[in-house]
């Protein structure tokens, strides 16, 4: 084979490398995308949930039910409750004996369901270190990171990291850091989805002996 056919297939073999390289290459904003498919296109939600804040750390399991649907039922704080059925939150704080209820409006539960569409809307997407999976602080499983960076100065996060099962484009973890530098944190485990739960689990009969106290966020006429 002469000196310039193997210059041209040399050539081609390079160009045909790169095409293909090139198209495994995803976006950190089509991959924030295909996450939001993911849960859009998703029924219903259950994993264990742990919650960090400002040095305390709170854990239990979450359901979740299209449109809104939502409930956390803690072991810490033991017997803990929040629930949400699209108009009425309850919060049971068992510590206090007390039972804290809010009616939301349609108009204020509508973007309980928008889900990652909001993210989308609301910030700006990049990869922390690239699009290849790295391990997650702390554990030995890997994770794609995306870095959300807000577009405004409204939102209540400064910054997110979204750390996402490169399988199943689940959310394993999300960081949110807030206008004053503190860093809330949601680890999910053990996830299943469309496992069919029913609309009864979201009916919450606080304990009879607890105090009640009602909307006590806002009423809703304001």
């Amino acid at each position: 084979m002469t000196t310039r056919k193997l210059l041209l297939l040399s050539f081609l073999m390079q160009s045909i490398s790169f095409v293909a390289f090139s198209q495994e290459i995803i976006t950190a904003e089509r991959y924030l995308e295909m996450v939001s498919e993911k849960y859009a296109n998703m029924r219903d939600f259950e994993a264990n949930i742990i919650i960090q804040s400002s040095g305390s750390t709170m854990s239990g399991t979450v359901s979740y039910l299209v449109p809104y649907f939502l409930r956390i039922d803690f072991t810490t704080p033991a017997e803990q409750v929040i629930v949400f059925n699209g108009e009425m939150l309850t919060l049971y704080l068992p510590d206090y004996r007390a039972t804290l209820t809010q009616e939301v409006s349609s108009g204020r539960s509508s973007a309980a369901g928008q889900g990652l569409r909001i993210l989308r809307r609301n910030y700006t997407p990049s990869y922390v270190t690239g699009p290849a999976p790295a391990l997650l602080e702390g554990t030995a499983e890997s994770v794609v990171q995306l870095r959300l960076t807000r577009r405004s100065g409204s939102e209540s996060f400064r910054e997110i990291i979204l750390s996402v099962n490169p399988d199943t484009k689940l959310i394993r973890r999300l960081d949110g850091v807030t206008l004053a530098g503190g860093l809330v944190r949601f680890d999910f485990s053990a996830i299943k989805i469309n496992q069919g739960i029913p609309e009864q689990r979201f009916i919450y009969d606080s304990p009879a002996s607890s105090n009640m106290y009602n909307n006590f966020l806002f009423r809703d006429t304001d």
